[in-house]
């Protein structure tokens, strides 16, 4: 299973440069960043990355066609492409902050996100393209410019219909803070689909946006996690009962604005919530251990794997070098 990054969508191109380089030094496969309401563009700042790496390959998470058209889409990927000589990625999703500070209306998402991982194939192939959908129209657009290998095309799919459209139309899927069991429900629900529509279930990629919160102590990682609780899963329902009975699921949705002002104040203290449920979703949504806990996640790791993911996305928060030797001298030789 390759193990990938999410690196913080506000660094700047060399900062990004500086952490994809020691990614990979250390045996990473790919580094990600989120496009985010207010951080950087997500192409542009993998300029220098693409410049200064010969071999771990990059994109951005997840950018959706209501906040920018494919064919606009299509040019900023294929020219990053370009740039990394055939190493670019992208997650293609149907919705996020962004699309929400606009105050768009999206309608019909998976057709949205099907349109636009079609344009997006044929766009690297370098070729004419004209293309007649029900949502997006596009004429003649010639990228004749576009030599590289095609970039891999990502969707962001975490409900059943749109698993079910990328594994006819995507070459990958990611998921987004999934645990091992509902890892194993999305491959119940892609590999029929896969075999329908004669795909080789082995070479379509399967990820996860994952929280890692490895530290030297627990009290580091611990702190770390609860901060971020907020963004895991957006703290929702159907995520929880894996672990969780009624009454702590019905507390989490009641408390639920006290965990996004904890996220807002950058603080591990979530008002309201006692500590056995914090440390309930902690365990469960995220990776947190101190170093000398890390075989446990190791195993944690292996079991993703199991359950039928290629590959796994990281995202990495504070001390991000400290975080990459880590990976890449324990966690990257374990899982080969």
């Amino acid at each position: 299973m390759r193990i990938d990054l999410i690196l913080e969508a506000n660094s700047s191109p060399e900062r990004i440069a500086e952490l994809g380089r020691l990614a990979e030094q250390h045996g990473l496969g790919a580094i990600w960043v989120s496009g985010m309401l207010d951080a950087r563009d997500p192409f542009m700042c993998f300029t220098e990355a693409a410049r200064t790496t010969r071999r771990l390959r990059m994109g951005p998470i997840a950018v959706s066609p209501f906040e920018l058209h494919p064919l606009k889409m299509a040019s900023s990927l294929l020219t990053l492409n370009e740039a990394c000589g055939g190493r670019a990625q992208i997650v293609v999703g149907g919705g996020g902050g962004t699309m929400t500070a606009m105050a768009l209306q999206p309608t019909r998402r998976v057709r949205a996100v099907r349109e636009t991982l079609e344009i997006l194939r044929l766009a690297g192939q370098g070729r004419q393209v004209s293309y007649e959908g029900e949502i997006f129209k596009l004429r003649r657009y010639n990228p004749s410019w576009a030599r590289s290998t095609p970039p891999v095309v990502y969707a962001g799919a975490n409900r059943d219909s749109m698993q079910r459209m990328a594994a006819r139309h995507a070459d990958g899927i990611m998921l987004s803070d999934k645990i091992v069991p509902q890892v194993r429900e999305a491959r119940e629900v892609i590999d029929p689909v896969l075999a329908e529509a004669g795909r080789d279930r082995n070479s379509f990629r399967l990820t996860n946006f994952w929280a890692w919160h490895v530290k030297e102590t627990r009290e580091e990682a611990e702190r770390e996690a609860r901060i971020w609780l907020a963004l895991r899963g957006v703290l929702l329902r159907r995520n929880h009962h894996y672990f969780m009975d009624e009454a702590d699921m019905d507390l989490v949705d009641k408390t639920r604005p006290a965990f996004f002002d904890a996220l807002r104040r950058r603080s591990p203290d979530i008002a309201g919530v006692p500590d056995r449920v914090v440390k309930l979703l902690v365990e469960n949504l995220t990776s947190c251990a101190a170093l000398d806990e890390l075989d446990k996640e190791i195993d944690r790791l292996r079991q993703f794997q199991a359950a039928g993911l290629t590959e796994i996305a990281l995202r990495i928060y504070e001390k991000p070098e400290e975080t990459i030797r880590v990976l890449g001298e324990r966690v990257v030789p374990a899982l080969r």
